[in-house]
């Protein structure tokens, strides 16, 4: 039964590494609606569960959303062919098209099923949703959007992202909100260049993904555990890293590439905009730094036999990359610009 549980898994991700391919090199609209209806029909068994109420009612959550963003664009492209030399319709068919992408990849003012999706799913697939199901959108969006439309979608996402995870005491929510936050910076990256969006969306899958295993190895979904939990200092440390970097605090890797957005904005005369961005990140690392110093400060019990540790090499040497970031400050300026 686990051959066969974990051999239909990796079907279903490939089938959904190969829609995201189907949909990237689509020649028409249509071609990339059918790669996101592939997508979502892959995803869908990755996440459902039988045994567990929380995944199926997620699962049953996505594709209702979904299946609305769908239908959305598939009316928006539909009617967009219909009205194709009417130039006056330009703006909303753009802004129909665009809303309906940012319902697919959980954006600002879609971003409601988000979180609540979430919740419901595993380490994994959190990480999976998080990532690489808001490449397809992402690059859809880049082939027609509407600038003034997206310059308000993105302020709107890094102030939603950072005030949401204010009060929020489960870690997959507080990452939702993290990916809603650092989705408004991705979409302000669509405005700048391909390189520097790949580069921010491979910079913020590596932070989360070293996030999502570290709490997939210690079982962790709340943020009291990590005040009940005995953990040695160096695990702690580790997790100040991740969670500073993730937040984009200097000089850790995680500010790589909001320093290059904010240097685009700063010399495009963007100012209010990179005033947002920068005062919603600090905001961010506030609620980090919080549960850092808690877990440091705090231990609700200190018994000999519940003392937690972990011998894995492979973690220890991922998590060495987070250290890495002076020489990436250097030459991060000359591959970009």
């Amino acid at each position: 039964m686990n051959f066969s549980f974990n051999s239909n898994k990796m079907f279903f991700l490939f089938i959904l590494f190969f829609s995201t391919l189907i949909s990237i090199s689509a020649n028409s609209w249509f071609g990339c609606w059918i790669g996101l209806e592939i997508n979502l029909l892959s995803f869908i068994p990755l996440i459902s569960n039988s045994n567990n109420l929380l995944t199926s009612e997620a699962s049953l959550k996505y594709f209702l959303t979904q299946s609305i963003a769908s239908i959305n664009f598939l009316f928006s492209i539909l009617l967009k062919l219909i009205l194709m030399k009417n130039f006056e319709m330009n703006n909303f068919l753009s802004i129909m098209i665009n809303s309906s992408l940012l319902m697919k990849m959980g954006s600002v003012p879609f971003h409601f099923w988000f979180p609540n999706i979430i919740e419901g799913l595993s380490w994994f697939n959190c990480f999976i949703l998080m990532t690489w199901q808001k490449i397809t959108p992402m690059i859809l969006l880049s082939y027609y959007f509407n600038k003034t439309f997206l310059i308000i979608i993105m302020s709107f996402n890094t102030i939603i992202g950072a005030i949401g995870g204010l009060n929020q005491t489960s870690l997959r929510k507080l990452l939702a909100f993290s990916s809603i936050n650092n989705l408004g910076w991705m979409l302000s990256t669509i405005l700048i260049s391909e390189n520097l969006w790949m580069f921010y969306l491979f910079m913020y899958s590596f932070l989360t993904g070293l996030m999502c295993f570290l709490f997939k190895m210690l079982n962790i979904y709340f943020i009291n555990q990590l005040f009940i939990l005995n953990f040695n200092s160096m695990m702690k440390i580790f997790l100040m890293i991740n969670f500073l970097s993730l937040g984009g605090l200097p000089p850790f890797i995680g500010f790589f590439p909001k320093w290059l957005v904010i240097n685009f904005l700063l010399n495009n005369n963007f100012f209010i905009i990179t005033f947002i961005f920068i005062m919603m990140s600090l905001i961010m690392l506030f609620f980090y730094i919080r549960i850092i110093y808690s877990s440091f400060m705090f231990n609700y019990l200190n018994l000999k036999w519940f003392k937690i540790f972990i011998k894995n090499n492979i973690f220890y040497s991922i998590n060495f990359f987070s250290l890495i970031s002076f020489a990436g400050m250097i030459f991060s300026t000359f591959f970009f610009f």
